[in-house]
């Protein structure tokens, strides 16, 4: 098949993370939602062994990025992108839950962008 849809409820999960890359079958970059719970958050690491750049989008919650151990509030509707070697980690300090889709590829994927982007 040349395509898929799926919704984000029928998205595969495994605890708070909603699995899209493997639900829509996709090898060239991740893509995976996380719902981080108040006074939650994901387990901090790096990219650098598999030399990724990644891309949070704060979906909604206003969480915090914790860049290098400096804290930066990122509410609904905030892009971070970050190279692989900054630790990184979202905690949810709020009273609601924040919901984080993130997305990251290889620096050497050979993305080339279409010349009006």
């Amino acid at each position: 098949m040349s395509f898929k849809l799926a919704h984000r409820e029928d998205c595969e999960a495994t605890g708070n993370w909603q699995l899209v890359r493997r639900t829509l079958g996709l090898g060239a970059f991740g893509i995976n939602i996380v719902e981080i719970p108040p006074g939650e958050r994901i387990p901090e690491h790096d990219e650098s062994e598999r030399d990724q750049e990644e891309v949070f989008y704060i979906l909604s919650g206003s969480p915090t990025l914790l860049i290098d151990g400096e804290s930066h509030t990122a509410p609904a509707g905030t892009f971070a992108r970050l190279d692989p070697e900054h630790k990184r980690t979202v905690s949810n300090d709020g009273q609601e839950p924040a919901s984080v889709l993130i997305v990251s590829a290889p620096r050497s994927s050979g993305y080339e962008p279409m010349g009006w982007a």
